[in-house]
């Protein structure tokens, strides 16, 4: 079996941010543990890694996001509390953060050198396999299956890296790495050309990469010789484009709603929307944004 015809067993998430945007909450507390309702962003990244078959999940981290260490682990003292109030339901999901036979991987990102160093930091654990990225500020809401899972399922039948898109509004794209593809099908484009955040008079397109990647183990390499990029960075993106001209990467533009919460609007809709799904509180909610938008005279 060659590296590439093999499952994606493996998920890196780059979580070594400092979370700026999101100050003061981000001071002692990782931006991926903020909340959607009641779960933080980075266990609905990893739901969504193990909905996809993904079996290793390996967190590239800083000296101070130990929350993302301890929310994954067993906390003994909080499931004895529970146990003995007789909290089954709370004690349950407390036990089911994680199923059985999923591993978790800790690496530290000795300096914030961005995305393309922290994917680089996780090549002794990923070794030749393929494997997952995952961005958590990227929530992609698709009840169906999950964003990861539509991915893997194209991986099976392409055996190349894939990168998932959307299509944004041209005055977006210096925010996101831009691509230019030839479609091959439904939802799926060879990529022909990838820029890291190009002024849109210059972008080759409005498809924007979006925090999901299948990468061939030979990006690791890439990222090896790739020199520092935008804002001093070792970007993915300029590792992405010289993947290019030795294997075929593709773009699949996913099913699904993406909510970007690495900003402050795009985290508070994906609270109000996850909000009104949830099923304990969708109607005593909805009922108080009523009351809230339809104020009584």
């Amino acid at each position: 079996m060659d590296e590439m015809s093999k499952k994606i067993k493996t998920a890196v998430f780059p979580v070594a941010g400092l979370g700026t945007r999101f100050l003061p909450a981000t001071k002692a507390n990782p931006k991926e543990m903020l909340p959607i309702v009641d779960k933080p962003l980075i266990q609905y990244a990893a739901e969504e890694a193990i909905a996809a078959g993904v079996t290793d999940l390996v967190f590239v981290t800083s000296s101070s996001k130990r929350a993302i260490e301890d929310h994954f682990d067993r906390n003994f003292e909080l499931e004895t509390v529970l146990a003995e109030r007789g909290k089954k339901e709370l004690l349950s999901i407390v036990h089911n953060i994680l199923p059985p036979g999923v591993n978790c991987v800790y690496i530290r990102q000795p300096e914030a050198l961005g995305l393309g160093h922290a994917v680089l930091c996780a090549k002794s654990v990923v070794g030749k396999n393929p494997f997952a990225v995952i961005l958590a500020d990227d929530l992609i809401d698709d009840d169906k299956r999950g964003c990861l899972a539509q991915m893997t399922k194209q991986y099976e039948q392409h055996q190349c890296s894939i990168l998932g898109v959307e299509r944004i509004d041209h005055d977006e794209t210096e925010s996101y790495g831009i691509v230019k593809a030839d479609s091959i099908g439904d939802r799926m484009a060879k990529v022909m050309q990838i820029v890291e955040k190009p002024k849109p008079e210059v972008a080759p397109s409005n498809l924007a990469v979006v925090g999901r990647y299948i990468l061939s183990p030979a990006i690791f390499d890439k990222l090896e010789t790739t020199g520092h990029g935008a804002g001093g960075e070792i970007q993915l993106t300029d590792a992405i484009a010289a993947l290019l001209d030795d294997e075929e990467v593709l773009a699949y533009e996913f099913e699904g709603k993406r909510y970007d919460c690495g900003n402050k609007l795009g985290y508070l809709t994906a609270t109000v929307e996850y909000a009104l799904k949830h099923p304990g509180l969708k109607d005593d909610f909805l009922r108080y944004l009523h009351s809230f938008c339809l104020p009584t005279e």
